[in-house]
């Protein structure tokens, strides 16, 4: 259902971790930022509270990662964060904890990488019910924010899924997508369908805009 009036949602991965790069911690509690990440949050929260039109809202998935990236966010709005389990991270069932390493030993890894819509984590989701259950969560916030912008703190593959949908890419090209740690991809929704305004852009990059 589209929103019934234009609405922007900047989408910002959480700040790195300790395992970024390392590990699959997917939906396991008890990941934080590290200091570095916490530093990104900080130069994005200052970027986005620079924006000509401010969010209006700050959401972000319940792991403590995002929630962590949204705080500084929602501090320099002058806004609260909510929490949305529809932004959640990929439920990657059995590979949760996994290293990298050892996934990309997995026979499926190649599949993962290159028809990821076939493909079923075990104990987990596929990778079109995590398209289908974003796209959902973002239509409902549209509605609640009708002309204005919000901010939805939420993890890679959520956000990938999110932009390859709104420029018409099939899923099992959002691999080719690099959303990079508290980056910004900014997607306006209108009543005739998405319009994508940023992809992965860097806290720089939004002063500069």
């Amino acid at each position: 259902m589209p929103a019934p009036e234009p609405t922007t949602v900047l989408f910002v991965r959480h700040g790195a971790t300790p395992t970024t790069g390392k590990k699959l911690p997917g939906r396991a509690p008890g990941l934080h930022l590290s200091p570095a990440g916490r530093a990104q949050a900080e130069r994005v929260a200052a970027a986005i509270a620079a924006l000509q039109h401010r969010p209006v809202a700050v959401y972000a998935s319940p792991l403590e990662r995002t929630r962590e990236t949204a705080a500084p966010i929602a501090r320099a709005l002058g806004l609260r964060v909510r929490t949305e389990r529809g932004l959640l991270e990929l439920d990657i069932g059995d590979w949760t904890g996994l290293t990298l390493k050892q996934a990309m030993r997995k026979p499926e890894w190649a599949m993962v990488q290159r028809w990821p819509s076939a493909f079923r984590f075990p104990g987990g989701e596929t990778f079109g019910e995590l398209a289908a259950r974003v796209t959902d969560t973002v239509h409902a916030l549209t509605r609640a924010h009708p002309r204005a912008t919000v901010v939805a703190v939420s993890h890679a593959d959520p956000i990938r899924a999110l932009v390859s949908s709104a420029v018409g890419a099939p899923l099992d090209l959002f691999q080719r997508l690099e959303i990079s740690t508290c980056s910004v991809s900014a997607i306006t929704y209108l009543a005739d369908g998405p319009r994508v305004v940023c992809v992965n852009a860097s806290a720089e990059a939004l002063v500069r805009t």
